[in-house]
This record gives structure tokens, sequence and C-alpha cells, in this order.
């Protein structure tokens, strides 16, 4: 239980950074393990939303996707997806959201629509689906991300989803954005969070034995560095026993 694997390091640290949530807009992959862990964990009272429609899951197993009947098994509440973006999202009552993507620049702004130019892509993506109204409408959002320079862009291929745009707090206001945006990424080899002044992204923390230069050469941009930055505190043996036995226990995420 001493030795963990990167995703396990990842679904960890995001649980833990939902201590004292509620209400969270969720997808499958490693995002539902970690709500998953923190119910079981930090957060008992958090309650998990699913874009098909689904308030308060407790699924019985791990989700094939946000349509697997599994949602429904213990929820709060079932309902259209309409229902779902209009009465909660675009209300403001989803405290945190889960976004993950192709890409992500400096501000938190996400593509996950093409990779290329959008007339001649290298790869079409999935594109935004709910994505980009819940980075607008969510309270904050948080991010689960592996950390490689193809990821980690100097400037999008295509903004499908907006984080802080151009650092400039007032751009968001004019536009009418509500939600905080962008509040933490989860990687790999360390943790960002965000300038409140500058709305950049910075490392706040460094998983142990990952080295900064190690970080640094996956990013496309020179990286702020936190004057404090942290060694992030390992899986505890529990937290990994929780996800191997009772979350994942055939590694589909988690290895």
């Amino acid at each position: 239980m001493n030795e963990y694997t990167p995703s396990e390091f990842m679904i960890t640290r995001a649980a833990r950074a939902l201590a004292g949530e509620r209400i969270v807009f969720v997808g499958v992959g490693l995002p539902n393990i970690a709500c998953n862990l923190a119910q079981r964990t930090v957060s008992p009272e958090l309650e998990m939303v699913y874009e098909s429609g689904v308030f308060g899951a407790h699924p019985e197993r791990l989700p094939l996707s946000i349509g697997d009947p599994t949602l429904i098994s213990g929820s709060n509440m079932t309902c259209s997806q309409s229902d779902l973006f209009m009465n909660y999202l675009q209300a403001g009552r989803i405290e945190v959201a889960f976004l993950g993507a192709a890409q992500i620049d400096r501000y938190g702004n996400l593509n996950s629509t093409v990779i290329g130019s959008y007339d001649h892509p290298k790869v079409r993506l999935p594109g935004s689906g709910g994505a980009c109204e819940i980075a607008i409408h969510s309270q904050k959002i948080f991010m689960i991300l592996r950390l490689k320079k193809r990821a980690f862009v100097e400037k999008l291929d295509f903004l499908t989803s907006p984080g802080h745009l151009q650092g400039n707090k007032q751009e968001r206001e004019k536009m009418g954005i509500p939600g905080a945006g962008p509040q933490l990424v989860v990687t790999d080899m360390g943790i960002f969070k965000f300038d409140a002044d500058s709305g950049e992204m910075y490392l706040a923390e460094l998983r142990p034995g990952i080295d900064l230069e190690e970080v640094k050469s996956e990013i496309s941009w020179p990286i702020k560095v936190a004057d404090d930055l942290q060694a992030t505190p390992p899986p505890t043996a529990e937290e990994i026993r929780i996800i191997r036995e009772e979350l994942d226990p055939e590694g589909i995420h988690s290895k």
C-alpha cells in the first residue's frame, strides 16, 4: 500500500480538494473515482451530478458513460438534461465541476474541439458537449489532466470552454460569465492553481519524487512557481485500499 500509481495520486489529490464541497458536476473516469473517494473520506455529504440528468448519484459500480443506468441506482433524482442544466447549472447551484480537455493554456481555457485548424483539423475531438456551459455557470472549475507538452500549450487550437480568458477579470464580467472559473488543475506530476489577480496558472505542489525541471519540460510556456512550493502528501494506505478494493478493483482507470 506504500506504492501508488500516478493515476492514484491524481484521484486522491482531487478527492481531498472536495473537502467541504456539496454539489459537484462530474463525468466518468478519474473524476468519478475521485468524487466517490471524497464521499467515503473528506466529504460524506457530497452530491454527484451527471450531465445525463442524474442528481445525487451513488453508483453501485463504475459507470461506463454518463448514460450508464448504474448512475440511477440510489440517486436522489433523475430528470431531463434540459431541466438539469436550466434549474441547477444555469441557476448557479453547481459548486464544483470537473472538466478535462485535449489542450489547456496558461489561463485555464480549454480545447476539446479540434487539433489543428477548425476547417482542416489533424484530429476532430468530441467537441463541447455541455463543457462550455459548465465552465461558464459552475461556481468553480477543477481539472484533471496528465501533464504533457501537447496538452499544456501556449495557444489553443480552438477555445471550447472559457477559463480566465486573457487573464483579465473584467473580460469575464463584461461577457456575463458568472462562475469564478478554473481554480485547480490536478496532474500526475503536480498541482496547479491560478493567481487571483492575473488568472494565470502557477505550480503550487509537486508530487513526491518529481523534479521541478521535469514539470517545466512538459509545459509550453514559462510556468510560474509558488514561492512556498509544497510537496503533495502521498496517498494514504486507506485511500489506496478504497480505490483498489471498492472503487476500481480491476484497475480500469487507476493503474
